[in-house]
């Protein structure tokens, strides 16, 4: 078989891209405060992150069965391997740094790579072993999920019957079965695709107004890995040129409460807890901070000054 990538693929890949950036940005703009923080959670848009990480495994197990249709390449499916383990083991280490507490240790890329080794068999066997194995761990986790799996080394199977915190979280089960109902399909006994004007298993034609989305398709690992960094570097920029409008009510009454706690009088608490919310915004003192134990300590500096602003 010719190894000339199928356009179509490729720009379906693209898109998907695309709707990883989508995804990505309105994440950021709930985290950078640009937006209702519960956004990412509501379900539309979970809804809408599970289609894309399904789009890609799925994807990704059509591609497998391109690239070893008439023998399996080892050389070419283990440097394969390696590239998106090697991707897999950067997003963790810097996610590490970034969200200590939440770092992926088991996203989509470490999904693909454990994915891709257990869809070998299917490879080498006929379409409907496939679509059993993809049915089995898309609907396995309902039937096998079990309390012993809660253990945090065993997580990435997806058995367990909690949901760990981390930002992205693509076990086993079911995401494995994505991946191998990619096989199943492009297994499938259909008419070869891009047959036309009588030439059969030739490339999809992409309009040439779309090749920019075969361009994307065939550099998802690389926008994958850069896209997020860059879209964090651009709107800790933007807080801190461009604070988001916070509403002060809550932390305002809130530190009013503590300050009457503390034996603090009415107007003096008052004014102080005005001032730390006025200064916090006009000085830019938490722009890009998301550690709650930073924000803490940069709002106590700031309410010691308005204290002793206030103060008699």
């Amino acid at each position: 078989m010719s190894q000339t990538r199928w356009q179509a693929l490729d720009a379906a890949r693209g898109l998907a891209v695309l709707a990883m950036v989508v995804f990505h940005l309105i994440w950021d703009l709930a985290h950078f405060g640009y937006a209702p923080a519960n956004l990412p959670w509501s379900a539309p848009v979970k809804i809408f992150g599970h289609s894309i990480a399904f789009a890609f495994l799925f994807i990704a197990g059509v591609a497998l069965v391109l690239a070893h249709r008439d023998h399996m390449r080892w050389p070419a499916f283990w440097r394969r391997f390696a590239i998106i383990v090697a991707a897999a083991a950067l997003v963790t280490a810097g996610t590490y740094v970034a969200f200590p507490k939440a770092f992926v240790f088991f996203g989509i890329l470490h999904c693909i790579a454990l994915a891709s080794l257990i869809a070998v068999p299917f490879l080498l066997a006929p379409w409907p072993a496939a679509l059993a194995g993809g049915a089995f761990f898309l609907v396995g986790a309902e039937f096998l999920a079990s309390p012993i799996f809660n253990a945090d080394w065993l997580q990435w199977i997806g058995l367990s019957t909690s949901e760990p915190f981390t930002q992205d979280w693509r076990p086993l089960f079911p995401w494995a079965g994505a991946l191998l109902l990619g096989v199943a399909a492009a297994k499938l006994p259909l008419p070869v695709y891009g047959e036309r004007a009588g030439v059969r298993g030739g490339p999809l034609p992409v309009n040439g107004k779309r090749a920019w989305l075969t361009f994307l398709g065939r550099h998802s690992l690389p926008i994958y890995l850069v896209h997020q960094p860059a879209l964090f570097a651009l709107f800790l920029g933007l807080a801190y040129l461009a604070p988001p409008a916070i509403d002060t009510t809550d932390f305002v009454a809130s530190c009013e409460a503590r300050c009457f706690e503390e034996g603090g009088e009415g107007k003096l608490c008052h004014d102080a807890c005005e001032c730390t919310a006025r200064e916090a915004i006009s000085s830019k003192a938490l722009a890009g901070v998301k550690d709650e134990a930073e924000r803490g300590r940069r709002l106590n500096e700031i309410a010691k000054r308005c204290v002793s602003k206030t103060g008699p």
